[in-house]
């Protein structure tokens, strides 16, 4: 077992490693006598609580609807404060739901690597958004889908001493509509909308995205971190998109890194699994400070 010292000491020694060999933090693997938490599953079990409502919103219908979540922790976990992670998914802002097979399998991994995850409902619209420059129609959708996981942030904090999360250590993820929402979350926190928990702050540590691009906000130099996941061949959201978006977060001075994947379509999860989950967890490890949190 690492003690909470060494493990900081690893940790710097490491990042200063990287520094200097301009490793990317996707690549740069946390050093450490495993089992390491955050880095290795060293929980066997996730606890579920489903269906948990955490705001509402006027949707399409033009009534108020609950937006539900489902929350996954480590079993037998006895730390105070943990990380989390808010996983959204894809599915052009018309369809898809809280349940997609992907975003319930990073949200049980990330689980067992003691993280606190939440995947999240969000409002979405009969007509969503089609391949190609958004309507104006579907502008209003994606704004909805970000204003929703920002009050899901929001409520992390509320709740943050009930289900032991770090209130300081907050990123967001997603494939296609819900990677745009992440990035949409991780440079838009100054119009975070009115879906509920309102008091808190809606800003992140670090935004992951598979097949998404950054349609709202302005970024600045201390924004959230960016990991970007892109198929050269997407048709949906265009490689060109992710490219913007990635050059325009360095541009800014964000710290933003990305694996494009030659001749990749559109939300490769399936045949880039392990490198997606062990690129986010090296990023997140050195993103969210994660050598000097709780252990």
């Amino acid at each position: 077992m690492v003690t909470r010292s060494r493990a900081v000491r690893l940790a710097l020694a490491t990042l200063l490693v990287a520094v200097l060999a301009g490793c990317e933090y996707k690549t740069n693997v946390p050093v450490g006598d495993g089992p390491l938490r955050y880095r290795d599953e060293v929980f066997s079990t996730v606890t579920t609580t489903s269906n948990v409502v955490y705001g509402s919103a006027v949707g399409s219908s033009g009534s108020a609807q609950d937006l539900k979540l489902d929350l996954y922790q480590p079993s037998g976990d006895t730390n105070a404060k943990r990380p989390a992670i808010v996983w959204v998914h894809g599915g052009s802002f018309r369809t898809g739901s809280k349940t997609s097979a992907e975003i319930v399998d990073e949200a049980k991994t990330f689980a067992k690597k003691g993280f606190v995850t939440i995947s999240i409902d969000y409002r979405l619209d009969p007509k969503g958004c089609s391949a190609g420059a958004p309507s104006a129609q579907c502008v209003t959708a994606i704004a909805w889908a970000k204003e929703d996981a920002q009050a899901a942030v929001r409520w992390l904090r509320r709740y943050a001493s009930t289900y032991k999360v770090d209130s300081t250590r907050i990123a967001i993820g997603g494939s296609s509509a819900g990677a745009i929402t992440a990035l949409n979350v991780g440079y838009d926190e100054d119009n975070p909308g009115s879906s509920g928990n309102p008091g808190y702050p809606s800003n992140v540590r670090a935004a992951i995205s598979l097949s998404g691009s950054r349609i709202f906000g302005t970024v600045e130099k201390d924004d959230a971190w960016a990991l970007l996941f892109h198929g050269t061949s997407d048709v949906v959201v265009p490689y060109a998109w992710a490219q913007s978006t990635l050059s325009g977060l360095k541009d800014a001075g964000v710290t933003a890194e990305a694996t494009f994947w030659d001749g990749a379509g559109h939300v490769p999860y399936a045949a880039h699994r392990t490198e997606i989950i062990d690129q986010t967890t090296n990023f997140l490890w050195w993103s969210m400070g994660l050598g000097t949190a709780s252990t």
